[in-house]
């Protein structure tokens, strides 16, 4: 599947890689391609006068555990925004966010949400159960209700927070999968949405953000699979990937709508600031790969031949239904 934006387009320089004394793969996934690619945004014209540098920001981040957020809250700290970790388990977070390398973060568990939301600049909502992982009925419920019931409650407390206090900004983690599977559409902020289980999640996740009260500047990153060395998707993939010889998950032939962790937290940090940052933004590359080109790059960094695929039984032996998500790949 590819995920590209369309007009009124702004880009962002891509100069992460994915690094580490055993992987070394570059965000240029293919020959031909510049050193730099961009992320296009509907609506996206920068201010370049705008930063969140600027002026101090006090941010509330659920989600804040995950891979992204743990990022973003890195990010934001590191550039003295006060932050307010809105979470289900203080244990976890404060194990994360240990006092004597955070000092002066929040974290607050659900019956402080209210507080916290309000008085703050914005909100950052990635809140969600993973979806690669097997899949059972029960899980797939807490995917779909883990991520509409907390954006549910976000948008409540934002919307009955008073006017002087409430937030101007709230980003909302939605995810590629909206637009379904296809081995040869193009897909871009005003295409429709597919036809299954995991477009159906991303509505109903969407449909409960934009209930948010018109004053609040929205915006709904569609987010592609995020790649990092120290985990989301390369984590899951790589085992499988060792176990059958490095080969292509699957057919091969998927759509590998990627980014980079680095880059989607930039894309966050500008959207928190920029008010040209609204509605619908794609948060991936332009020119997503084959997911068999992908694991020609991964095969040759891991030191791994590439030509036998990993069997569709592996995949769902390992992922059940989950097995699906290598669509969205």
């Amino acid at each position: 599947m590819t995920s590209m934006g369309g007009a009124t387009a702004t880009a962002f320089a891509w100069t992460k890689s994915i690094s580490s004394t055993t992987i070394q793969l570059p965000h240029t996934l293919f020959a031909g391609e510049s050193k730099r690619v961009r992320i296009w945004c509907v609506n996206a014209n920068i201010d370049s006068s705008a930063s969140p540098k600027e002026s101090k920001m006090i941010v509330s981040v659920t989600g804040a555990t995950g891979f992204v957020g743990k990022r973003l809250v890195q990010r934001l700290h590191a550039d003295k925004h006060q932050i307010r970790v809105l979470t289900r388990s203080r244990s976890k977070a404060q194990s994360i966010f240990p006092v004597k390398e955070f000092p002066g973060i929040v974290i607050a568990e659900e019956p402080e949400w209210r507080d916290c939301i309000a008085g703050s600049t914005a909100v950052v909502n990635l809140a969600g159960t993973p979806i690669s992982t097997r899949w059972s009925p029960e899980i797939k419920k807490d995917i779909k209700q883990s991520r509409v019931r907390v954006t549910s409650k976000v948008v409540e407390l934002i919307n009955n927070s008073k006017d002087d206090a409430h937030p101007k900004v709230l980003i909302s983690a939605t995810a590629v999968g909206y637009y379904g599977t296809s081995e040869t559409q193009v897909f871009d902020e005003q295409s429709p949405s597919g036809n299954d289980y995991l477009a159906e999640v991303c509505r109903e996740w969407e449909a409960a953000a934009l209930k948010v009260n018109k004053d609040v500047r929205l915006a709904l990153i569609r987010i592609g699979v995020v790649l990092g060395k120290d985990g989301g998707a390369l984590a899951k993939m790589i085992p499988i990937f060792m176990m059958f010889a490095g080969g292509p998950l699957g057919s091969g032939k998927q759509w590998f709508s990627w980014i980079h962790l680095d880059d989607i937290v930039d894309l966050i940090y500008e959207a928190l600031s920029n008010p040209s940052y609204k509605g619908v933004i794609n948060g991936t590359a332009p020119n997503p790969v084959r997911l068999g080109e992908m694991c020609e790059h991964l095969g040759s960094v891991l030191g791994r031949p590439s030509w036998l695929p990993v069997p569709d039984f592996a995949l769902k032996a390992v992922l059940g239904e989950g097995a699906s998500v290598v669509g969205y790949l």
